[in-house]
């Protein structure tokens, strides 16, 4: 392979996807599961790659909910699936129970296409997985709450988050706008980013920083 090319993401949560993942990408892709089931995932990862002396980074997909409140951000995602039916949802789920994929099978067992059991993990809604396949989760919350969140991924080995939302480019700068001052994309040293670029894929890259303002003694 040409030097330098573009980073490769893969996700599979098969046996067999996770043996192509450590064969030949750099970094492995995980749906926005639980924390501890996307722990799980990382770490059996790390284990096959170990064996076969490769390093892959790790990246999720989720969606996100974000508003000023807690009690809107939960308005908005209610609002979003109010007017799918329960004949729409059970013909979707019908669909994406003959799929052979392992990583739907597991996004749907996540809701089991029931309404009432939606927020599967603190502030994680699958919502969005009763009528769309792929991608069936979203972080919902006020912007503390979503960056600890986002955190809580962080401390299990997610170094990147390919995020959308419904519309798109009304919750881009909702994000923007409420949960990047919150966060440091570089987590090794006190730096806040004062630029956050997007890669090819959409995930947030912040290439320049500055260290954090010191409180003034008085």
């Amino acid at each position: 392979m040409q030097s330098p090319r573009p980073p490769l993401y893969f996700g599979g949560s098969s046996d067999a996807g996770i043996d192509v993942a450590v064969d030949t990408v750099d970094k492995y892709l995980t749906w926005g599961e639980p924390p501890a089931q996307v722990a799980e995932k990382v770490n059996r990862v790390k284990a096959v790659a170990s064996q076969r002396r490769r390093k892959l980074s790790f990246g999720i997909r989720l969606h996100v909910i974000v508003r000023e409140t807690n009690a809107e951000a939960w308005k908005a995602a209610d609002d979003l699936i109010k007017h799918v039916t329960d004949e729409t949802v059970a013909s979707a789920q019908k669909i994406f129970a003959r799929m052979d994929s392992v990583g739907q099978q597991r996004m749907s067992k996540l809701h089991g296409g029931r309404r009432d059991k939606l927020e599967i993990s603190p502030n994680l809604w699958a919502g969005v997985g009763l009528v769309r396949g792929g991608a069936g989760t979203a972080l919902v919350g006020d912007p503390p709450t979503v960056a600890a969140r986002i955190r809580e991924y962080q401390d299990v080995g997610i170094d990147t988050f390919i995020m959308s939302g419904y519309p798109h480019l009304e919750e881009a700068f909702r994000f923007a706008e409420l949960v990047f001052p919150l966060l440091s994309l570089d987590r090794s040293s006190n730096v806040t980013p004062i630029r956050v670029n997007t890669g090819p894929f959409g995930e947030t890259i912040a290439n320049e920083t500055r260290p954090l303002a010191k409180a003034s003694q008085s």
